[in-house]
């Protein structure tokens, strides 16, 4: 689990490719006695296992859905990516729960400066639109932020100076596919009334529906 703040900016040393699969290589300057095997690290929003340390550099194996599913399919050697190690449950949650589960890819359509900020315009599938409200939470490379406005198409969110600094949103430009984590907290109540409505319908919540729907 994560907050989306960001810790620091690394870089993309090496990607290799096996068949569906991969492992991946970051530049990173976490400091060595608080990093281990096997701990969780968001890479632009993807929740990946340590595998390997050395010296600066942190090895993760990325498996087929994730290569499918986020911008890692497209990355390249020299690409920057937001880095953030797992929550502790004595840290301040400064932004919101952050799994680490890439829903979707969006597009960043529009970017512009409103008074020495950044605002930018995002379209993404409608399948998850719906989960992305206005004043809400969304993840985007794995940074937590708040929903400025939505459309039928999108969203948009408005990057403070700071913000843009200390991540890669400053190198964003028109075009670009970003990682989308919606709030997992609107995905389950989601699924909850989803499953409460065809329970309804068929008369009654069963036990045999409870298991179709995924809470049993």
């Amino acid at each position: 689990m994560f907050t989306g703040l960001i810790e620091q900016v690394g870089s993309i040393e090496r990607i290799e490719r096996r068949g569906a699969s991969g492992s991946l290589v970051v530049a990173a300057s976490f400091p060595p006695d608080e990093l281990r095997l096997g701990d969780s690290v968001a890479v632009n929003g993807v929740c990946l296992t340590v595998t390997q340390m050395r010296g600066g550099s942190l090895s993760f194996d990325v498996s087929p859905e994730t290569l499918e599913r986020t911008s890692f399919r497209d990355a390249a050697v020299g690409t920057p990516v937001n880095l953030e190690r797992a929550l502790r449950l004595s840290d301040r949650l400064g932004g919101h729960l952050v799994t680490g589960h890439v829903d979707c890819l969006a597009r960043l359509e529009e970017r512009r400066e409103v008074a020495g900020n950044i605002v930018m315009n995002f379209s993404l599938p409608a399948a998850h639109a719906r989960f992305v409200v206005a004043k809400g939470s969304v993840t985007i490379d794995g940074i937590s932020l708040t929903v400025n406005g939505v459309t039928e198409a999108g969203f948009s969110v408005n990057i403070i100076p700071h913000t843009a600094v200390q991540t890669t949103l400053s190198v964003r430009r028109a075009g670009d596919l970003v990682n989308i984590e919606t709030d997992i907290l609107g995905k389950y109540i989601d699924r909850m009334l989803t499953a409460r409505e065809t329970a309804s319908e068929s008369g009654g919540l069963s036990l045999e529906l409870l298991a179709k729907s995924g809470f049993m």
